[in-house]
């Protein structure tokens, strides 16, 4: 099925964004034909969704602070068969987004993810973010076992199956993480493309909070990492348990073996209840792992509800109908 058949959104999340806006719309427009793009104003104080409806956008207000809370809020709201979500800021090159299309309906895949190339003399990466992108690639790629290429990228492109199965739980930055989980636990086809990367433009400033933001990723990984490896992550804690445990018992167990004393009781109960808080460590992993099982059915289930991306029965929009509708001439 050709591209221009298909209903195409973009989601654009924006905060203060004037100095950049307008561009990302417009060569997102000259990029792909018929795509229909939402700005989502995100309390913007400056002239935002002036420059983004000036551009030729649909402009929308999320009045909750947060990306996770924008992206929430249009994946619940616009209906399409394809769609792409770019940040705001003009630092990602819109002019990949026929290439990342073409790649998911291919396939068909449900998740393209545009990994950031920069320029060998490119400053786009602010001080320590690339490191640390880095850092929690690698997290991720040790917790849920599939190696992520660039867990925090902001561009990407989805099947419809991918988005109205995504629960999107995250309010702020965290959102492309779990975006990335979300594709690893349900293991969607899913590829990457290169795509270019550069500073923002002048009078364009940065919302990203480099240690506040980090750790709060981080803080969302050992959570997801809870939530979705339990038996690995009760299992630590439970053997750990155990192991400090047999230190602290042995030793009083072999004096009580040779001279029927127990002269440090308080060692000797420490060593039980760290062995039975083991126990129900690794006990919790398991009923845990056994409710994981049935929410990953569950979401399955749910993205098979949808048809792959081009399948015959998706509906058109060759009498008119566009992603502000529901269907075909809507």
């Amino acid at each position: 099925m050709d591209s221009t058949e298909l209903r195409i959104a973009a989601v654009v999340p924006c905060h203060n964004e004037e100095a950049a806006v307008g561009k990302v719309v417009a060569d997102l427009l000259a990029a792909v034909p018929g795509i229909v793009v939402y700005v989502y104003d995100n309390l913007s104080t400056d002239k935002t969704a002036e420059r983004a409806r000036e551009a030729g956008a649909i402009v929308r207000h999320e009045h909750t602070k947060g990306k996770g809370n924008v992206v929430r809020r249009a994946f619940a709201d616009i209906e399409a068969d394809v769609y792409l979500m770019i940040d705001g800021d003009d630092t990602y090159e819109a002019s990949a987004a026929p290439l990342m299309i073409k790649t998911l309906l291919d396939g068909p895949y449900d998740h393209i993810l545009g990994v950031r190339k920069q320029d060998e003399n490119g400053s786009a990466y602010r001080a320590g973010h690339e490191t640390g992108n880095k850092v929690l690639n690698g997290v991720v790629g040790k917790v849920f076992g599939e190696n992520v290429e660039d867990m925090l990228s902001g561009f990407r492109v989805f099947s419809r199956r991918f988005v109205k199965s995504f629960p999107a739980v995250s309010r702020e930055f965290e959102i492309e993480t779990e975006l990335t989980v979300h594709s690893l636990h349900l293991r969607v086809p899913r590829t990457a493309v290169p795509v270019g990367f550069r500073d923002r433009p002048a009078g364009s400033e940065s919302k990203l909070r480099t240690y506040h933001d980090g750790f709060k990723i981080l803080a969302l990984i050992i959570g997801l990492a809870r939530h979705e490896r339990p038996v690995l992550f009760y299992g630590l804690f439970g053997t750990l348990s155990w192991l400090v445990s047999i230190v602290l018992s042995i030793p009083i167990v072999v004096e009580f073996y040779n001279t029927g004393e127990v002269p440090r009781f308080p060692t000797l109960f420490l060593g039980f209840t760290l062995l039975l808080l083991g126990s129900l460590a690794w006990t919790a992993g398991l009923i845990l792992d056994g409710i994981r099982r049935s929410r990953h059915e569950a979401a399955r289930l749910v993205y098979l509800r949808y048809s792959a991306v081009g399948a015959e029965d998706v509906r058109l929009t060759g009498n008119g109908g566009d992603a502000r509708t529901g269907g075909a001439g809507a």
